[in-house]
């Protein structure tokens, strides 16, 4: 991944979500991925320009399909902090799982990519293991 650490930080949410690898935020420059959101779009009855995102920090906190900012980007804002990983609480309620959508959002992979940039710092975990997270999420075998 060729960016700088401002980049990364920009295009990782507060809650650990990688946007520069969602592809609601690679359908600005991608027409697959485009076609993709359009379809989702389609499906939850929003126009596709609500559903492309830049990163939620550049939209205030309010994620692709929302109309208002997530809790988490509301609290990381009021305690002054970059991320949850940088919270005293963490992990708190606020990166609470759920079995609700979770084949289509990645929002369980939170609290394990909050635990691999505190482990790993934000670029490095970004370059080696965002991507492997999220492909494995999505698309990996459950394996215990």
């Amino acid at each position: 991944m060729e960016t700088n650490n401002k980049d990364l930080r920009e295009l990782t949410a507060p809650c650990g979500l990688d946007c520069f690898n969602c592809v609601c935020y690679l359908a600005n420059d991608n027409d697959a991925a485009r076609k993709q959101v359009e379809s989702l779009a389609q499906q939850y009855g929003f126009p596709t320009e609500k559903a492309m995102c830049k990163g939620c920090r550049k939209r205030n906190g309010v994620p692709p399909f929302g109309t208002e900012p997530c809790k988490v980007f509301k609290c990381v804002s009021s305690n002054g902090i970059e991320s949850c990983a940088d919270c005293s609480d963490f992990p708190c309620d606020n990166l609470h799982p759920y079995a609700d959508m979770a084949s289509t959002v990645p929002h369980n992979m939170k609290v394990f990519n909050l635990a691999l940039i505190r482990k790993m710092g934000l670029e490095k975990w970004a370059q080696e293991k965002a991507k492997l997270v999220r492909d494995t999420y999505f698309g990996g075998k459950w394996n215990i």
